[in-house]
């Protein structure tokens, strides 16, 4: 039981330090509020389930980008932008490839970034959150350079 006791900890260690540095808001412990005997996965199969809606929304925008990025590096760098809040960072790396292009469709763009801004933000992912909303802000612009 002493190992459980120690999980438990860490976990609270571990999401006190994301609150504290902004990954997470207080959508998340609404979530946590939702979870009880019934339903004990619930934090987690609500997490997973962003996880996977934001792999598919992520390769969904570097197709209509027509970027040529393959769905395995899509696999491995997702959960690690998911971890890491690195979201700015890839969003720019593929509006900057398809910069290169003749015409970006920033509707088609902005659609796929505002559905991500939803997800995350009904998880309480902060950061990937703002990240999205500056990035729209790009494409309202219709800022290549953003």
């Amino acid at each position: 039981m002493e190992i459980v006791g120690q999980l438990q900890k860490q976990y609270v260690d571990f999401t006190t330090c994301l609150f504290r540095e902004g990954y997470l808001d207080d959508q998340y412990v609404q979530l946590q509020k939702l979870q009880d005997e019934s339903n004990p996965e619930f934090v987690v199969e609500v997490v997973s389930i962003f996880f996977e809606d934001s792999e598919k929304l992520l390769n969904d925008m570097a197709c209509s980008l027509s970027v040529s990025i393959s769905l395995p590096w899509v696999l491995f760098c997702v959960p690690d932008l998911l971890i890491d809040f690195n979201f700015f960072s890839f969003f720019l790396i593929l509006f900057q490839l398809y910069s290169q292009q003749q015409v970006v469709d920033f509707k088609k763009v902005d659609g796929y970034v505002h559905q991500f801004k939803g997800s995350s933000s009904s998880v309480g992912a902060q950061r990937v959150k703002n990240a999205c909303a500056a990035f729209r802000n790009f494409c309202e612009d219709k800022n290549l350079d953003g």
